[in-house]
């Protein structure tokens, strides 16, 4: 698993080398106090330990499963807990500055809802054999990944990203009617829109809920799965706008893009124009605003990620964009009273391509400059 995520370019914490359980396991031998009436444990494990109690002590109960009693101290267990310990301990602060030691810390559990339940016992595990434990801890509950189709199919991670890779390069090699794969420069532009492709399929539905993956050998052509690779294209395609622009002013045919308070935005008459400003450009700082940053202030125990909101926001602008962009002439012929025109067209693109770009960063995706 976490190959895959370092396959979709996401910085997940991790210890930097096999953590240590021994405090651990000392400290959970000196607080298992149940007895099992003279019986064996099974191999691995150390005993129980009563959590109930640590809810009502914390004051956490709001949010927790009200089933959690016991917990099952396994090695296992305290090896995985010795690896959070290490993730945080290890984790660059320079990464985000102001972040100093757990109590400053929010830790947030990313877990499926099926595992829910054991990731609370972890949680107050954690409470209960470290002092150190960070102060805040929550829950990002995901709903689960299914296959579309036949009953019982199954798929690993590596292999559905080495599936979703694999249509990614037959349909370049198809665009293109030659084979690029041999070629590093494509094969690291495959890689960009495989990912891209992935996470706009994961992401655009709301993490709680269910997601259906279609996993047919013509299923990159869907709806759910070439967004990202869509969005991906509009990218490339205003980045190929503003370097034709730098090649034709080198080459005398437009002057130097003037300042923006010159500019005369009355020129901009068509609708598709309007439709980016009012639909995009504005409304995005309060998306922002929205789905930025996870709101861990709020009480309880769980929080909600808007990833879908991103997502279709970004499918959105690059159908109004490339819209606009199939029907109007941004560079237009090299005259002098067609320059007014054209610089306004070209700052508004420019607002447009920061806020690609910006979308694209929250989803971990660098902007491509052609595909």
């Amino acid at each position: 698993m976490l190959t895959f995520l370092q396959q979709l370019r996401v910085d997940w914490p991790c210890a930097s080398e096999k953590a240590s359980t021994e405090t651990l396991r000392s400290r959970a031998l000196a607080e298992i106090t149940c007895v099992h009436d003279g019986r064996t444990l099974p191999p691995g494990v150390l005993g129980r330990l009563c959590l109930k109690e640590l809810v009502e002590e914390q004051g956490l109960a709001a949010g927790y499963d009200p089933n959690l009693d016991n917990c099952l101290v396994t090695e296992d267990l305290l090896s995985v807990l010795a690896e959070l310990q290490e993730a945080l301990r290890y984790w660059p602060e320079d990464s985000y500055p102001g972040l100093a030691g757990a109590n400053s810390c929010t830790v947030i559990h990313v877990v499926s809802c099926e595992e829910e339940f054991q990731q609370q016992k972890l949680d107050l595990l954690w409470w209960k054999l470290d002092d150190q434990a960070p102060l805040r801890q929550k829950h990002l509950i995901c709903g689960p990944v299914k296959v579309a189709g036949a009953p019982g199919t199954l798929m690993t991670a590596p292999e559905y990203y080495k599936f979703r890779h694999a249509q990614v390069c037959k349909a370049s090699a198809l665009k293109h009617s030659e084979d690029l794969a041999q070629d590093p420069a494509w094969m690291e532009i495959f890689g960009i829109l495989s990912v891209a492709t992935i996470k706009f399929e994961m992401l655009s539905t709301s993490p709680q809920s269910q997601l259906l993956l279609a996993l047919s050998d013509s299923s990159i052509s869907t709806k759910g799965t070439k967004s990202g690779t869509f969005v991906m294209y509009n990218c490339a395609r205003l980045a190929t706008l503003f370097e034709s622009y730098k090649r034709s002013k080198e080459q005398g045919l437009y002057p130097t893009f003037p300042p923006v308070s010159s500019l005369d935005f009355s020129l901009l008459h068509d609708e598709g124009e309007w439709l980016l400003l009012f639909n995009s450009v504005l409304p995005f700082p309060d998306l922002l605003s929205q789905i930025a940053v996870l709101d861990c202030t709020t009480p309880g125990l769980h929080i909600a990620a808007r990833t879908e909101m991103m997502c279709k926001f970004l499918v959105q602008l690059s159908m109004d964009f490339s819209s606009y962009y199939n029907r109007v002439h941004v560079l237009g012929e090299p005259r002098p009273h067609l320059f007014g025109q054209m610089f306004a067209r070209l700052q508004l693109l420019r607002a447009v391509r920061e806020v690609l770009h910006a979308g694209l960063a929250m989803l971990g995706l660098p902007p491509l400059s052609h595909i």
